[in-house]
This record gives structure tokens, sequence and C-alpha cells, in this order.
């Protein structure tokens, strides 16, 4: 908007000057300087009036442009809107810096005589305009700022402040009507630039089980997708699983020796992790086996139909282990392992040979990520004709981008792959599988999961945490929390079970996402069932709470639309003001959080929600009762503000991978 703004600008003073020359060319008297001035005035009538037809069409887009901006609805954000306000007020007083970037920073709740929202651009540009020899104070400019900010619904007052803060105060008639908008038609998302994307995550390996190793990737990539399937992109789900390779040969010798006649009827393997390490063992100690195992490789890669009906049968096996992981998590993902990308490897093998990317090395063939060789290269082909990791992670990103058209490709992986991701990334732009300005690919990293003891966490044996008999664990902890409180007398048999399934995978997966994902976590049950600070259950015992404010209400608020006609929201109280104004956050939240895909700035977002609501609760009644517990009034607007703080951390919750109950 500052550029049409500017070009607006230039051309109005295009036809100020037509003007002046038109009336210099009716004052001059002497013929020849007539004729020269005249001619220069024809060229330029000729140019305006071209520029004219321009100038009608700038005009019209800048009030579109500036309706836009002040366009307010349901899928809103508070600090992008202000942005557009704020950006007009730029250009407006300032045309100059029209293109610089607008601040806009939420005031803390304790300084709210500082109004809710700040402008910060006018330190910035005071700073500039010394640069060019300028001076005016970071006030004065905030002033002008002031004046030329245009009328927004949203804005109930804007004050200057301190060395040069514009501070804004949010209109209560927006906020009310806000919160009702979302009681009646739901929350909306924000609006932001759709996009198609594939998210890589989870990805064990067959024939081993899943460990708590799998954790993170599988709760971390579970929550980016559900965040960004909220804001509308188009999301594809992948499951790279590790079905291919070495291991495969010695699994399938085993499997001919173990059940002979497999062709024939299904081998019961119960426990594929037993079956792995008897054929690892005889692998590394029986030479004929290894021999077979070898023979095995080469006869399942060609497509053998006995070795690859082997293969399917122990892929079978691990796939059903993994759902049911995946079931109890309540993750979906769609299958495609490294298997898949066998014909597409021969393939990206002769696309990077055809380019001359490829350099034989020790019998390898490898590929530098950067043209100046500098890096790690990528092994393409191994010294025996076969392919590797690199291989498979450069035939998946081609067909990512060419087949399924994704614009962005998002990799859930520990930080230890940062290394091998930035060259795969790098290798892709360079042969322009990549295109940097069209796709985006992201290695959403985290760190490891640690034991109460500081150290990698795992069982006291020293083995891998099995993440079956970690969640197994979690529900048998969950439920002796419930118990010792009693609820089991409370609650009915199938009401004990959903609120114990909601506390122990709400605590593990919360636990894990409301920590900076980058950095390592320790992992507790004790402070992971804690009911006070930042965990899962205090956020859904908070949750059961204000479910139950308009449960002993009874058919009162089972039609909320018609109490929605009848009722407003009013925000008097200091408490009501400030949980209304922290719920209409979400959005600003959101669109954060799908920024650098760290979800611990929703999980901050739910605690602050629950805190603010408690506040509010605790100081302003609902319900009133009297000694016999009969109810004797009922603040109805207040009412309606708990049901629009549930729906919003439900929402919250769904992305967070949270089953809220309505007891617990």
């Amino acid at each position: 908007m500052s550029e049409l703004i500017l070009e607006l600008s230039k051309l109005s003073d295009l036809e100020r000057t037509t003007e002046e020359l038109s009336t210099q060319v009716k004052s001059v008297t002497g013929k020849d300087h007539y004729a020269e001035t005249a001619d220069d005035l024809i060229k330029l009538q000729l140019k305006n009036t071209k520029l004219k037809h321009r100038l009608s069409i700038i005009r019209q887009s800048i009030a579109y442009e500036a309706k836009s901006a002040m366009e307010v609805t349901e899928s809103f954000s508070i600090t992008e809107h202000l942005e557009n306000v704020f950006a007009r007020a730029i250009s407006l007083a300032f045309p100059e810096y029209g293109n610089i970037p607008v601040i806009i920073a939420p005031v803390n709740s304790a300084s709210a005589k500082y109004g809710d929202y700040q402008c910060n651009n006018a330190m910035g540009l005071a700073k500039k305009m010394k640069e060019m020899g300028v001076n005016r104070t970071p006030r004065d400019i905030a002033n002008e700022l002031q004046k030329c900010c245009p009328l927004s619904p949203i804005i109930n007052k804007l004050e200057v402040g301190g060395a040069g803060f514009v501070n804004v105060y949010l209109s209560k008639d927006y906020a009310a009507q806000s919160l009702k908008n979302i009681l009646r038609h739901g929350i909306k998302p924000p609006r932001v630039l759709k996009r198609r994307v594939l998210v890589d995550f989870s990805s064990p390996n067959i024939a081993k089980q899943m460990h708590v190793g799998h954790l993170r990737s599988t709760i971390i990539g579970e929550s980016v997708c559900r965040l960004l399937e909220f804001l509308q992109h188009d999301v594809i789900r992948i499951n790279h699983l590790g079905d291919w390779g070495t291991q495969f040969g010695m699994l399938i010798a085993h499997l001919e020796d173990r059940f002979p006649d497999f062709l024939n009827k299904s081998p019961p393997i119960g426990d594929l992790q037993s079956f792995y390490k008897e054929s690892k063992k005889r692998f590394d100690t029986e030479e004929e086996f290894k021999k077979r195992a070898y023979n095995r490789v080469v006869s399942l890669q060609s497509g053998e139909p006995n070795s690859r009906k082997a293969w399917q049968l122990i892929c079978d096996v691990s796939r059903q282990e993994f759902q049911a992981i995946y079931d109890r998590l309540d993750v979906t993902l769609r299958e495609r392992g490294e298997s898949f990308y066998q014909s597409r490897m021969l393939s990206v093998v002769d696309f990077l040979r055809n380019k001359n990317m490829l350099e034989h090395d020790e019998g390898r063939q490898i590929m530098w990520p950067n043209e100046d060789r500098s890096g790690i290269p990528l092994t393409i082909v191994k010294s025996d004709g076969g392919f590797t990791y690199d291989t498979s992670d450069m035939a998946a990103i081609r067909h990512r981008i060419e087949e399924e058209h994704c614009t962005w490709i998002i990799y859930v992986v520990d930080s230890g792959q940062s290394t091998h991701f930035n060259t795969i990334f790098k290798a892709a732009e360079r042969c322009c599988i990549l295109n940097p300005t069209a796709h985006r690919v992201h290695h959403v990293q985290f760190g490891v999961v640690l034991g109460e003891d500081g150290k990698k966490f795992k069982t006291r044996s020293g083995d891998t945490v099995k993440l079956s008999d970690l969640l197994n664990e979690g529900m048998k902890r969950s439920l002796e929390q419930l118990r010792s409180r009693g609820r089991d007398e409370i609650l009915t048999a199938q009401e004990l079970f959903e609120a114990q399934e909601a506390v122990a995978y709400g605590c593990i997966k919360y636990s894990d996402l409301c920590h900076n994902r980058i950095s390592d976590y320790v992992f507790s049950f004790d402070k992971m069932l804690d009911d006070r600070g930042n965990t899962a259950v205090y956020l859904l015992y908070t949750y059961t709470r204000i479910c139950s404010i308009a449960r002993n209400l009874g058919d009162d608020f089972c039609y909320l639309l018609k109490v929605l006609d009848t009722v407003e929201i009013v925000l008097n109280h200091e408490k009501e003001w400030k949980l209304a104004k922290t719920l209409l956050k979400m959005h600003d939240i959101m669109i954060k959080c799908s920024k650098d895909l760290f979800l611990h700035f929703l999980c901050e977002f739910c605690y602050e929600v629950c805190t603010v609501f408690t506040e509010f609760y605790d100081s302003c009644y609902c319900i009133k009762k009297n000694k016999d517990g009969e109810i004797i009034e009922v603040n109805r607007s207040r009412v309606l503000m708990c049901e629009a703080t549930a729906a919003v951390l439900r929402q919250c919750f769904y992305i967070l991978g949270l089953k809220p109950v309505s007891k617990l």
C-alpha cells in the first residue's frame, strides 16, 4: 500500500507541473519561445492523459487497500490488523519511509495503563531521519503517527506515551462481539497464504519396536499437522518407514529357517524384536547364513516373488504394532517407506549424472552440495552399486516437489540430523530440484528425552524404553492419581477410563510440547501429573471446572444460540476485560506458532488462558446459590464468557493432541 501512495504522490506532482506549464504558455508573448514551450506542453499533456487513467486505478486501489486494512472479520489477527493500521499511518505521515516494517507489541497485562498494544516505530524512524539530516524527536513522530491513523473498529483510543510509544487501547464493544462470534460461528482460522505442505514425521524402522526416540517426532509432527490443517493448508502426512535395506536379507533368511511353510501359512511372529535379535546374532556368527542373507537382499531387490512375500509378511507384523501405538496417541499417517523410492532412486541418479553433478571417489559416486566443493559430499552410489540414505532423501525431495507439487516440506527429525538435512537442501537447490523462491524446506529439529538423572532416558537395565511400555506406565500412574482423589467413586467406569486416557496421554504429549523443542527435556511422570503449574493436568482440570458451570444451569444453556440472541456480553469488571483480551490473542498465537513451528507458544497461551480464567472466576461470580445450594442468581454474560473460554481451550487442546473431558 505504501508503494501505491508514493506513486500517487509522484503522479499528483506531474499533474501539478502540467498545470503550471500550461499557465506559462498562456502568459508568454514571444512567438518562438511560445512554440517551443507549447511543444513541450503537448508532449507533457499526452503523457499526462495516459497517466490519468493509471492515477484513477491507483486511487481506487488505495481506497480498496484502506478498506481491507480496516476490515474486521471472524478470521482475524489483532497484531496483523494493527500492523495494517500503522503501515497506513506511516505511509501518510512519512511517505518516504512507507516500506519499513511495522513494530507492534502486546503490552504486559500488569501495565494496562499503557494500553493493550504499542506501536514502537517512532524511535527507529527518528534514527533513520537523523541519518538523512532531519532532526525529529520520537515523540513528535509518534504524535504524527497518531494523527494519521485511520479509524478502526477494534481501537477505542490511541495515546502517545513515554519516549515515543503509540499506545493502543482496544474496544470493549469489538471484544464482546468477537466472543459472541466465537460462540455463534465457532473459531475461524486466521487468514494466511495457503500452501501444499508435506510433513515427514515419526518414521520408525520395520522389525524394530517403536521406542522413546520416536516419541518426540510423532508427537511434534502430529501437532504441526493439526496446526497447519487448522490454518487450512493442504497437508500431506508422511511416515517415511525404514522398510528397505541389508537387514531384510537376514530377516528373510531367518524366516525361511524358522517357518519353512510361510508361503502357505502366516508365520506366528509374536515378538518381532526377538526375531530381529535372533537373525542378527546368526548374521554375526554364522558365515553360511550371512552369505545366504546377502543373496536374499539381491533377490528382494530384483523382485523375486518368495523374497517379496517374506518381506511383506515381516512389514505387516510391524505395521500392526506401529498402528496400535498411533491409535493410542490419536496419530494419523500415510505410510511411504524407503521401498517406495526404489525406482525413483534410479531416476535421480540418472538425473544427477546428466547434470554432471556426480564425481567418482574411491569407487563411490558422490555429489558436493556446493559448487566450490565445500561441505560434506553426499554418497549417491556406493562402491558396490547400492544406494544410501542420501540417495533416497534426494529421490524423496524430488518426488515431493515435482510429483506431489508441494511448496513446503517439513522434516520432523532430531537435531542430530541437522547437518544431513542442510546438505540435502543445498544439494537439491544446486541441481535445481529445489527453488528457494518457490519452495520452503524446513527441518523441525528437536532435542533428546532425558531421564530424571539428566542422562539419556533408558530403562534401569540400560535398554531403550519401549513406547508401548511408556504409555502403559502413563495409564497406570494416571489411574493411581484419579483414585487417590476419589474420582473412581464419583465417575462411571466409562468416565473414569476416559479421564485416565486423557490424563495419561495428555500429560506425555504436553510435557513434550510445552518445552522449546530444540532443547532436551527431562521425562518425569511426577512433574507431568502435577495439577499445579503449566501441566496438562492443570489445563484439563480447569476445562472441566468451566464445563461444570454451564452443566449446573441445566437446560438454560443447552440452546446456546437462543441465549446469544437475548444476552449481551458485558466487560465492566477488570477481570472480565482481562479474560476477553487474553482469549482474543489466540489468532496471533496461531500465526506465531506457524512461522517457525514452535508449539510451546501455544502451550504458554493455554496456561495463560487458564490462569486468567481462574482470576476471573475467583473475582466474578457466575452463579449465586443460597445456603440450601439452590441457584438464586445467574450472571449470563459471565457464563457466556466461560463458554467462550472453553471453546478456545478445546481448539488449542485439539492442536496439542489433548482430549478434553467434561468430568475429571
